[in-house]
């Protein structure tokens, strides 16, 4: 999305202009209704994080009044975080649970990190069961945002934020039960497949940098094998980074 239909979306949205922190709960839950309505939001335990993580703490101020709005919204540096429906999506096309090792490419804000988090490491389960996410984010300014959300939102046991250019993969963290790739690549990384786990998942947008790519799901099966499937067309910011259109 542009900023000019960002900025016309965001005036058109009324309900949005002042709200306190009780209106931002209810909006947060009649957002997640809307995405279980329309059939994007379907496992429990993905419902459940979705209710749980307040998306308007990982928003710069003048972002957080509009955290429900469906829509990727400015993040500062360039970057904006994606849409509720595309965190959702991205949870549900991984077959996300508890206990997997997740490694988000493109860190951005924070928010949707905490979002995996709350799936695969809940608080209520033993932490014997836990999971974990690695969220590696390249742009220092927007590293440091991301990390300073993470730990101020109670997140640092579960989520675990850094610089990098994980376009080439986490060495020595890896391999991974999920890979989600936040940004769009020119062609699939052959260092993201190879440190997915034999049974895994890589979730992937593949194109043109100019906000329309295809999603792809790369599975990786028992003997090794790999599979790539379309999930339809999407529209995210170009990866950069090693592996990016801009190294």
């Amino acid at each position: 999305m542009d900023g000019l239909a960002l900025e016309a979306l965001l005036k058109g949205s009324a309900l949005y202009e002042l709200t306190t922190l009780k209106e931002l709960s209810e909006l947060r839950r009649q957002a997640v209704e809307e995405l279980k309505r329309q059939g994007i939001l379907r496992d429990p335990n993905i419902i459940r994080a979705m209710n749980r993580v307040p998306r308007e703490q990982f928003l710069p101020s003048d972002m957080q009044s509009y955290a429900y709005v469906d829509s990727p919204l400015p993040i500062g540096f360039g970057q904006t975080t994606s849409a509720l429906h595309m965190t959702a999506l991205f949870c549900e096309y991984g077959e996300m649970k508890l206990g997997q090792r997740v490694l988000e490419v493109g860190g951005g804000c924070g928010y949707m990190s905490c979002v995996y988090a709350e799936v695969v490491a809940p608080t209520e389960q033993p932490k014997a069961t836990w999971g974990h996410v690695w969220s590696a984010e390249l742009i220092p300014g927007l590293a440091e945002f991301g990390k300073s959300n993470i730990e101020r939102s109670g997140y640092a046991e579960r989520v675990t934020f850094l610089q990098a250019d994980a376009s080439v993969g986490l060495e020595g963290e890896g391999p991974f039960d999920l890979i989600i790739v936040t940004s769009a690549a020119p062609e699939i990384p052959e260092e993201l497949t190879e440190q997915v786990k034999v049974g895994g998942i890589l979730l992937i947008p593949v194109g043109g940098g100019e906000f329309y790519q295809q999603l792809m799901r790369v599975r990786k099966g028992v003997e090794g094998t790999v599979s790539h499937e379309n999930l339809g067309g999407v529209a995210f910011v170009p990866l950069r980074g090693k592996h990016g259109w801009d190294p």
